[in-house]
């Protein structure tokens, strides 16, 4: 693009400033300071310029009714009668009533990501493991978020260690440790495995997908 052309002349003259200003004497250091100058002018008005094309981009966005660029857009699921219900029957944690919802989302809305997460922590909770899993595992490809897959690969090691499948389990609690270092509960589980005492920890960062 144009831009990326121009700031790429800039650069190649600040660098040549930075390189020899320290060593220019007279004459020299004068026209290397004249070519800062000129560099700051240009930065300063193109950051005004910029501000302002901001200010009109985001008066046009206002008035068309558009999201704001950082504002999430909210799913066309979530607004739907069955996935409000089942939310709310699971923060109540009724999770055979939530299911049941969740179930109908996913049949309305096919390509939900979200409804199906959701219809698998029933399951998990309800301890159909089998049935979570599968829900889990249907997810899993159709996402690179890194913070999804994380949530994802450890309630599969919950899955797993619910069903005494150890090793499978601290092989997906690894995966998820490794995919979002950040996030807490893989590594409290791989914990949980390996001393085979403690309660396993899932669901809570659910709130982040939102």
């Amino acid at each position: 693009m144009m831009f990326q052309h121009v700031f790429a002349e800039m650069n190649e003259m600040l660098d040549d400033i930075a390189r020899r200003y320290p060593i220019a004497e007279g004459v020299d250091k004068q026209e290397l300071s004249q070519k800062w100058q000129t560099l700051k002018t240009m930065s300063d008005g193109i950051i005004e310029e910029w501000l302002s094309f901001e200010e009109k981009m985001s008066e046009i966005r206002k008035g068309w009714g558009l999201p704001e660029s950082g504002a999430p857009a909210e799913l066309p699921e979530m607004s739907s009668p069955d996935f409000i219900k089942g939310q709310g029957y699971y923060k109540l944690n009724m999770y055979p009533q939530a299911a049941r919802h969740f179930k109908l989302s996913t049949e309305q809305f096919k390509d939900s990501l979200l409804a199906h997460i959701y219809l698998a922590m029933c399951h998990l909770n309800t301890e159909d493991f089998p049935e979570a899993g599968r829900h889990f595992q249907w997810v899993l490809p159709l996402t690179s978020n890194k913070r999804l897959r994380s949530i994802i690969y450890n309630a599969l090691g919950c899955v797993e260690a619910k069903m005494s499948q150890m090793d499978r389990a601290q092989e997906y609690f690894t995966l998820a440790h490794h995919m979002d270092p950040s996030f807490p509960e893989p590594l409290a589980n791989l914990n949980v495995c390996l001393q085979k005492r403690g309660c396993l920890q899932y669901g809570s960062q659910l709130a982040s997908l939102m």
